[in-house]
Order: structure tokens, then C-alpha cells, then sequence
């Protein structure tokens, strides 16, 4: 590989990144890369080690995250970073903090972000018991652990932020032998696999990024999981039938939406996971639901994360 790719990065804060990929996804990206400090401070001691991304969030004081996002050399690179900081305005009025929110855009080689990244994504172990392992790294299971095995590739979910952590700890909980499971913005199909390596009997993933779907479609075969359905559409748009568990790792503002069409494919007590939504986001996810016909079971936090799952009767 000697391409060369535009690399446009946003300097920001934990609670943004979030939106700020939102606005890449929203673009013609071809990879976004995600370095949040939270992700270093709230490691489980074990597998985890530091990385280069760690040393670049040292540079910026240990506390800025960053988002950077790859875009085709032959864009107009002007053309790429004005509308990266108009879209990151709309943010700021919308009531986010993206902190110092500079963006920076520059030339880089493909070699130097397609695979270079791989050689620091390490197993990830959750709640004790659950370890991401990434299918090119070497891992031995210890007592009764979970392996799900992950490429994420160009998609979003590693097992490393906090909202997906949260995610995946709430499935455990859960996720009962006879659950059928949907995943919505399924991503790298790791809830999904998640859910079908903790017992659901039928799981279905779906997102609208067909990047997204070719990559959760390879997670699901290198887990050899037979019970894991992925489809290509818009959030509750390609789903039939009804769930007992509905899992949304996204944003408030999108949950917020989501939240009427989902109570429609839930079974009588089923529960609705979500998460992808900051502190400040949580009354208005919270008010929501509870004016949609939900009671609020269980709350997680997770640095400024959140994650709620809801029952609807």
C-alpha cells in the first residue's frame, strides 16, 4: 500500500468524540481513529498496555481526545476542513463542549494508519470475565473466560470505549438463553456477537454504513457463530418481528428518535439498552423514555459516559 489519504483531526474532549465521528461517518470517510484518554484511565489492570495513540494523548496534556478522520487524496483539502469546522459549530449550538476543538489537516500514507494502528490494539477484558481479543494478537483463555474475537477494521466498536464496555456488561446482565436480541448501529457487530456468546438465542444486527456491515459480517464468521443475522439499513427500518433485548450504542440525540420506533419491537417487559450518551444528554434520554411508557431499571457511568437500560410493559 503507497496511497496517500488526507488525515483531517480534531483536537477535543472524551464527551465529543462521539458526535465528532458522527460528522465523519456523515462524510465519505474511509477510517476514522479514535484516541481518548479516557480509555487509558479507566483500563482494567491486565493484557492492556500503553500505545502510540496513549503517547499522543500525553502530548496534549493527557487530556484531549482526538478524532481523526481519512478521507481520499484527491478531496479538496479546504474544502474538507471548512466543513469539518461548520459541522463542529452546529455542535458547540447544539450544547456539546469540544473543548479546544482545532482541526488539522494533513497528507499521510496509507501504510501509516491502515495497519500500523493494529500492532497496538491488544485484548481487552471486561467485567472480569469477557476478553476482546483482535484476531491477529495470540490469546489463552483462563478460567471459563469469553473470547470474542474482532477485527474492527474501518468500523466502530474495539471493546475499548467506555460506551461499549458498558454495553456489553448490561448484555451480561441480561442476555437469557431463549432472547432474541437486535443490535441497532451494530458497527463492528461486537454487541451482537456479544449477545450470541452470552446465550441469546437469535441475534440480529443491523446498520446503515455498508463498511459497517461488511466488517460485523466477518466478526461474525472468524466467532463461528451461526444465530447472528446482519443487515444493511436504517436503524428499525430492516428489522421484523419482535425482541425481548434491543441494544443502541450511538448518541442521545439519535436514541431520542429511536425511542418510539423501538418500544414497537420489544415484547411485553422487554428491556432497551443504550448507551453513546454523555452526562449531560442523560435527563433528556431519561425523560424520554419515561414519556414513551419505559421504567428505568439500571443506570451505569462510566467516566462521562452513561448507559441505561429501560423496560417497556
Amino acid at each position: 500500500m503507497n496511497g496517500k489519504w488526507y488525515e483531517v483531526k480534531v483536537i477535543t474532549k472524551s464527551e465529543a468524540v462521539e458526535p465528532i465521528s458522527g460528522i465523519f461517518y456523515g462524510m465519505d470517510v474511509k477510517g476514522v481513529a479514535i484516541e481518548d484518554p479516557n480509555d487509558i484511565l479507566n483500563r482494567e489492570q491486565g493484557p492492556l498496555t500503553w500505545d502510540f495513540a496513549d503517547i499522543n494523548i500525553l502530548e496534549y496534556g493527557g487530556k484531549a481526545a482526538v478524532v481523526k478522520g481519512y478521507f481520499n487524496e484527491t478531496e479538496d483539502e479546504e474544502q474538507l476542513t471548512a466543513y469539518v469546522k461548520e459541522k463542529l459549530q452546529e455542535l458547540v449550538e447544539m450544547g456539546f463542549d469540544i473543548g479546544e476543538g482545532t482541526v488539522l489537516c494533513e497528507l499521510v500514507r496509507e501504510e501509516d494508519w491502515a495497519n500500523n494502528w493494529k500492532k497496538y490494539y491488544k485484548p481487552t477484558k471486561i467485567g472480569g470475565n469477557i476478553v476482546i481479543k483482535p484476531i491477529w494478537e495470540e490469546y489463552t483463555p483462563e478460567g471459563g473466560e469469553m473470547v470474542i474475537e474482532l477485527d474492527p477494521g474501518m468500523a466502530f466498536g474495539t471493546g475499548t470505549h467506555e460506551t461499549t464496555r458498558m454495553c456489553i456488561l448490561a448484555l451480561q446482565k441480561h442476555v437469557k438463553p431463549d432472547s432474541e436480541v437486535f443490535d441497532i448501529g451494530t458497527g463492528s457487530g461486537i454487541l451482537a456477537i456479544a449477545a450470541a456468546k452470552l446465550g441469546a438465542k437469535h441475534v440480529v444486527g443491523v446498520d446503515l454504513d455498508p463498511v459497517a456491515v461488511d466488517s460485523a459480517l466477518e466478526n461474525v464468521e472468524y466467532n463461528k457463530l451461526d444465530n447472528i443475522e446482519i443487515l444493511h439499513g436504517n436503524l428499525m427500518d430492516v428489522v421484523k418481528g419482535k425482541a425481548d433485548l434491543i441494544v443502541a450504542n450511538i448518541i442521545a440525540e439519535v436514541i431520542v428518535i429511536l425511542i418510539d420506533q423501538v418500544k414497537e419491537f420489544l415484547k411485553s417487559g422487554g428491556l432497551f439498552i443504550s448507551s453513546g450518551i454523555i452526562k449531560e444528554r442523560e435527563s433528556m434520554v431519561v425523560e424520554k423514555l419515561i414519556s414513551s411508557g419505559f421504567t428505568i431499571k439500571e443506570t451505569m457511568y462510566d467516566g462521562e459516559w452513561v448507559c441505561i437500560t429501560a423496560e417497556y410493559l
